[in-house]
Order: C-alpha cells, then sequence, then structure tokens
C-alpha cells in the first residue's frame, strides 16, 4: 500500500523544525530531507528514519525494521504526536548524516545533425 500525501504532509507539520523539511515521492512513497539530507522515509504510512548512533542513544528502546523489501533497517517510530521528540531526533540524525554527493556531470557529446 503506497503512503497517503495526507500522512505525509501530517507527518511534516508534527516537525517544529518543519521548514528545514520537504519531502518527495519517491517510487509510491515519499522521502524526508532535512536540508538537503534525506533523514527519513514514509512508507506505507509508517515512519521510517535512518540509523544513528546518536539515535540509538536518543531512542533507548526501539524498533528496527526495513521500510521496503530490500533496505536497509530503519528506527520504525510509533511515536507520532510529540512534535519536540519527533524534532529532536531530526534534529541528531541529520547532524550525524554525511552531506550528500555531488552529482557528476556526464560529459554530453554534441551531436550535429545534417
Amino acid at each position: 500500500m503506497a503512503s497517503t500525501l495526507e500522512f505525509v504532509e501530517y507527518i511534516v507539520g508534527q516537525f517544529n523544525n518543519f521548514d528545514k523539511i520537504t519531502y518527495k515521492k519517491m517510487f509510491g512513497e515519499y522521502a524526508l530531507y532535512y536540508d538537503t539530507k534525506v533523514f527519513a522515509l514514509v512508507c506505507d504510512n509508517q515512519l521510517f528514519v535512518k540509523t544513528t548512533e546518536a539515535g540509538e542513544n536518543y531512542l533507548k528502546e526501539f524498533i528496527l525494521k526495513p521500510p521496503y523489501e530490500g533496505a536497509k533497517p530503519y528506527f520504525l517510530i510509533e511515536e507520532l504526536e510529540d512534535r519536540e521528540f519527533l524534532s529532536n531526533l531530526a534534529e541528531i540524525t541529520y547532524k550525524e548524516l554525511p552531506l550528500p554527493k555531488e552529482k557528476k556531470r556526464k560529459n554530453l557529446k554534441k551531436i550535429l545533425y545534417f
């Protein structure tokens, strides 16, 4: 079951720092970005946050589950009502994630048509 846009918008609105959080639809599901870093996924109307050491320490007890078949396990976040909790988790996850790699530009060959 694909996630609904309404659920994604609700999740984004639950973060106190929502002005830094955006989303992008990918393969029927959604990636959540904190600035330029993907820090979470919304799949099947569930919130999955990337695993980090800081996240483990913050959560203390957590469920690890892959957001989709073949994916690495993420933290499954079931507490969606506590805005401060979600905002803190997003912030500490963001700080520990590496910057996204710059996309390489392919050398485009000029094709001349006569």
